[in-house]
């Protein structure tokens, strides 16, 4: 396979990732897939934004949630987010804290 149709296929899965989580399964919460997996919708922002920094494109952490979620954050949390268990707070300290660290 050539590099060209490497890239074109990692942009698709993607992009389908993103629709799942965006379209498909809003119902899964951030937090827990950071406690069960080490990343979430957030993270995958970060990357995009990380990327899209490492070309030379400025792009802060707000403006690469827009575009990750579609929606503000704001927006996203009214829809979607649900309360936390303390228990699961405090899984999701541990899991950012290995994950992200100060990278937030």
């Amino acid at each position: 396979m050539d590099k060209q149709t490497e890239i074109e296929l990692q942009a698709a899965a993607f992009r389908r990732l993103q629709k799942h989580l965006m379209e498909d399964r809003t119902d899964v919460q951030n937090i827990d897939m950071m406690n069960l997996a080490g990343f979430c919708r957030n993270c995958l922002s970060r990357w995009y934004q990380e990327a899209a920094n490492e070309k030379g494109i400025e792009m802060g952490k707000d403006e690469a949630r827009q575009i990750f979620y579609g929606m503000t954050m704001d927006e996203w949390k009214t829809n979607f987010q649900t309360d936390a268990s303390p228990e699961k707070q405090a899984a999701f300290k541990v899991a950012f804290e290995e994950n992200v660290g100060n990278k937030s």
